[in-house]
């Protein structure tokens, strides 16, 4: 586990105490028993990224769970966590101007020099002081199966095929030879009955399990289905396949209903790993 370097320019959590346990205590029990619960099958193969999705760890946890335990123990000293912008700034990407966000379980630092090389070919922003949840809420869970990581946090606001494929293909330029984690963040259908959602939902696991990113990002144009973060989906999608992930597979699904038992209307949640099939 990371600890407290309070002289450090760390981000402090907009979210702790409210998304997830606000006790260091606290929200380790609860992250290491979602991942005790998960039951997942062994991987044929090297994990180069994940999907897990980015709700509040009440509702989403179990699923998280899933996509975290197979990387338990791993060793990997940088992480990309991909996510979502959910609040508007004026450019395509954003990172964020800290040298470490702050969790209960203690700091991660943020590896500017990628960054630095990132930014030679993207144009990425980097942010203070921003409110944003996708990328942080799976920090406990990275922190309690990898202990220390470097972290590249990175999120779209222009979720465009272009803005995958540039990223994607420049994230696995910096990543190559490098003991790496690639951490898509995105929830699914938002806030249809659970017939509905469920069949929506279907059809964007059905993509990400064909390792079809092109499919990934039109399903929402074509109505068909839905992810909040189905940019960083692809992203993620287009870097794995540069760094030798050949198989996609979906390890756990669910939705806010499952756990409110409030049907009406529900968020969706999946799991998934990109991985090199040996």
């Amino acid at each position: 586990m990371t600890h407290p370097t309070p002289a450090r320019d760390f981000r402090p959590s907009p979210i702790a105490g409210r998304w997830y346990p606000g006790d260091p205590a606290h929200l380790a029990s609860t992250v290491d028993d979602y991942l005790a619960q998960a039951d997942v099958p062994a991987i044929p193969g090297a994990i180069i990224g994940l999907l897990a999705p980015h709700a509040g760890h009440r509702y989403s946890g179990p699923v998280a769970g899933h996509a975290f335990k197979l990387v338990q123990g791993m060793d990997v000293d940088t992480v990309a966590v991909i996510g979502p912008s959910h609040h508007r700034y004026q450019a395509d990407i954003l990172t964020t101007g800290h040298a470490a966000y702050r969790t209960p379980l203690g700091d991660v630092p943020v590896d500017h020099a990628a960054l630095e090389a990132l930014r030679e070919t993207v144009p990425v922003e980097p942010v203070r002081w921003d409110a944003e949840h996708a990328l942080e809420i799976e920090l406990p869970f990275l922190q309690r199966v990898l202990g220390n990581f470097a972290l590249i946090p990175l999120a779209l606001i222009d979720q465009s095929l272009h803005t995958a494929e540039m990223l994607g293909h420049a994230l696995a330029n910096i990543l190559a030879g490098r003991k790496a984690l690639l951490v898509a963040s995105s929830d699914l259908s938002h806030f249809y009955p659970q017939s509905t959602a469920n069949a929506l939902d279907r059809a964007m696991l059905d993509a990400v399990g064909a390792f079809d990113p092109v499919r990934v990002l039109h399903l929402e144009t074509q109505g068909e289905g839905f992810a909040c973060g189905r940019g960083a989906i692809a992203t993620v999608m287009i870097a794995a396949r540069d760094l030798g992930a050949d198989t996609a597979q979906i390890v756990d699904y669910a939705t806010s209903g499952d756990v409110t038992h409030d049907y009406d209307q529900v968020v969706g949640y999946g799991a998934a790993v990109f991985f090199r099939s040996e």
